[in-house]
């Protein structure tokens, strides 16, 4: 990866491969451990839930809408959950298109999970032809040179294709290797590293986040999908979730410990949320 990646900052790599777990050592930055222990405790408590046991289905079906829902809200559509819940047709405007695509890849992560290990970029390229299914080009593919990209609430200095390109491949590499950081810090850094790229013309975010999420299930950290990471980072609000991005854009120690620690909270309430939604169908409220 390039100069400019937050992974290379804080534990120096090439795409060769010269560091055989360039994600190992995030784990050991200050305050790291106790985000993944706090984490897991949140995640435990959901897998305990006596709801999980009878009815997971419902839990991970109610977690996909609202984790779309959430990763939507940070893409500039912050619908209510129940309009969201109601709609049909997501085809009227720019709002109604973006709520779309976030159900859509929220739909299409569980089809991608034996897939992410082996190849990640025919992953992410396929998250961005689902996500961008309304467009007519650019769809499917990295950006090219010279080509826009329409981020408009990730307002933060965009690397040239050619740097993008080299360090999509890195983190590539990163993935098919394998790392025996804990499934927090993987997830962050994807979810990090493919905001700080931006490597598709349109829909990053919503594709940022939805990596994130298939390392969360795949890692085994939350295998039924049921504490979605979206809804914390909408929760903690657009300003925060810029703010932390640019910790991990720093590459320093202390920035990509806050960016991990960020999308630790992120979980965490998610897994609060799913726990709510147990609670209430246990009363039979929901």
């Amino acid at each position: 990866m390039g100069r400019a990646s937050g992974v290379r900052r804080v534990v120096p790599m090439s795409t060769t491969g010269a560091t055989a777990d360039p994600l190992a050592a995030l784990g050991d930055l200050p305050g790291v451990a106790d985000s993944v222990e706090s984490v897991r405790k949140a995640v435990d408590r959901v897998y305990g839930h006596r709801v999980m046991r009878r009815r997971s289905n419902e839990i991970t079906s109610e977690a996909a809408l609202r984790g779309a829902r959430g990763s939507a809200a940070l893409s500039g559509a912050d619908w209510a959950l129940e309009e969201v819940r109601r709609r049909s047709d997501f085809s009227g405007d720019d709002e109604a298109r973006t709520v779309g695509a976030a159900l859509r890849l929220t739909a299409e992560a569980g089809q991608l999970l034996s897939i992410w290990r082996q190849s990640p970029l025919r992953v992410l390229a396929r998250l961005h032809l689902v996500a961008a299914a309304d467009k007519a080009e650019h769809v499917g593919r990295p950006r090219r040179a010279g080509e826009p990209v329409d981020e408009p609430l990730i307002d933060l200095p965009l690397p040239g294709a050619e740097e993008m390109h080299g360090r999509l491949e890195g983190l590539a590499e990163i993935v098919i290797a394998g790392s025996s950081a804990p499934a927090l810090v993987t997830a962050a850094v994807v979810h990090g590293e493919l905001l700080a790229l931006r490597p598709f013309t349109s829909h990053n975010g919503l594709v940022a986040r939805t990596a994130e999420r298939i390392v969360l299930v795949g890692s085994g950290l939350d295998p039924k999908s049921v504490c979605p990471a979206e809804v914390g980072h909408a929760e903690l609000g657009q300003d925060a979730y810029r703010e932390a991005l640019k910790g991990y854009l720093s590459g320093t120690p202390e920035g990509m410990a806050a960016w991990i620690a960020h999308c630790g909270r992120a979980v965490e309430l998610g897994a609060r949320e799913s726990t709510a939604v147990c609670e209430a169908l246990q009363r039979g409220a929901a």
